[in-house]
């Protein structure tokens, strides 16, 4: 794989390491590599806490896994960017471009509520899944692709204002408690939309309200890219607008404005995990496109290559039949060592990722990439 390096000569690198490092960490998910390895950490112990990082925060404040849905939102924005530039260099028009995305997200919303059939064992209509929400964060981005990159940035907050006062001022009783778990505008909505609230414990549909803000700000860091500043200049520009979103989000948190809400997606949390992003993706831009360390990012790139096909890999035949599948031979061979079963379990999920790990690699070997 050492040829990675030739075949990627023209691409933002950095993009590509962010892409697939966020989808091996789902992935990771998906063969509960995390809840074992929080079984193994007895509690109170560094690492117990530093496992729980890899587990969604209860409700105020934030944790690294809070951070990977927005990852996914920001670099979808980000590679619109480069992907619509690519189109009309290829003479495509705008109406096919736009014919494009708009069918990208029906497809989107679709194979969002598939899953939440497959979780459920039977025809739902819920839009709690990440996927549905993409569907929309997308639209909402490239409607406004357009414009300038100031009006741009001025209505993703417009959007995060409404938003923050939709829960504040919602009178329903029963709902009009905007911090509050299972009372609030977002719970009010999903009983409107869907007739039922999460069970999982405060997450709601409308955060693709606040979270398109998460896909804008990927369209103009995108945007910051693709110009012809500097890569030191373009650095800059990241790292100030990542530095602003951490300063504004955690003292909205902290000052007792607003509290950092991963499942309600409130405008503190938006903000501070869009500063994350930012960040993030400088960090991968200034080693991999400017530094040019590039030594073993392969591994996570080429599963970056297949992001919605290993995503819906794992949530599905993955969850529902591999992991169990592999157990009979992990568990049945290594089972005669008198391992603990928490330690065939480690051992499961480890075999399971790097098993789905080449999966991806078989593929990219072969150029087979899933696009929607």
């Amino acid at each position: 794989m050492n040829n990675m390096k030739v075949t990627l000569p023209d691409r933002l690198v950095s993009l590509d390491l962010f892409r697939g490092l966020t989808m091996f960490l789902l992935i990771a998910e998906t063969t509960f590599l995390y809840d074992v390895l929080l079984k193994l950490m007895p509690a109170g112990t560094f690492g117990h806490g530093l496992v729980e990082q890899f587990h969604h925060h209860p409700w105020n404040g934030l944790r690294f896994w809070d951070l990977v849905q927005p990852y996914f939102m920001f670099i979808v924005g980000v590679a619109m960017v480069f992907s619509v530039a690519s189109r009309q260099a290829q003479g495509d028009s705008w109406n096919r471009i736009t014919f494009h995305m708009v069918r990208r997200s029906i497809v989107l919303l679709l194979l969002g509520v598939g899953l939440h059939c497959g979780y459920n064992q039977r025809l739902v209509w819920e839009l709690w899944n990440v996927l549905t929400q993409l569907a929309f964060t997308t639209l909402i981005a490239f409607a406004i692709i357009r414009f300038s990159m100031m009006r741009q940035l001025l209505i993703s907050f417009i959007i995060l204002l409404i938003y923050e006062s939709l829960f504040r001022f919602w009178s329903v009783a029963g709902y009009d408690q905007p911090f509050v778990m299972d009372h609030n505008f977002g719970t009010w909505m999903d009983q409107l939309l869907m007739g039922k609230i999460n069970p999982g414990g405060g997450w709601i549909t409308i955060n693709f309200i606040s979270t398109a803000a998460h896909t804008i700000w990927g369209v103009l860091a995108g945007m910051v890219l693709r110009s012809e500043k500097t890569a030191l200049q373009k650095l800059r520009i990241l790292v100030i607008a990542g530095m602003v979103g951490l300063v504004i989000g955690y003292g909205l948190d902290w000052s007792g404005v607003t509290p950092i809400i991963k499942r309600i997606c409130t405008t503190s949390f938006v903000i501070v995990s869009g500063g994350w992003c930012l960040l993030t993706l400088a960090l991968f831009y200034w080693l991999v496109d400017m530094r040019r360390i590039r030594k073993g990012v392969w591994i996570f790139i080429i599963v970056g290559m297949n992001p919605i096909f290993i995503y819906i890999f794992g949530q599905t035949l993955g969850m529902a039949w591999f992991n169990g599948f592999v157990a009979i031979f992990t568990h049945g061979v290594f089972g005669w060592f008198a391992i603990p079963e928490t330690g065939l379990e480690l051992l499961n999920s480890l075999v399971v990722l790097a098993l789905e790990w080449s999966l991806c690699y078989w593929l990219y070997q072969r150029r087979i990439f899933f696009k929607i």
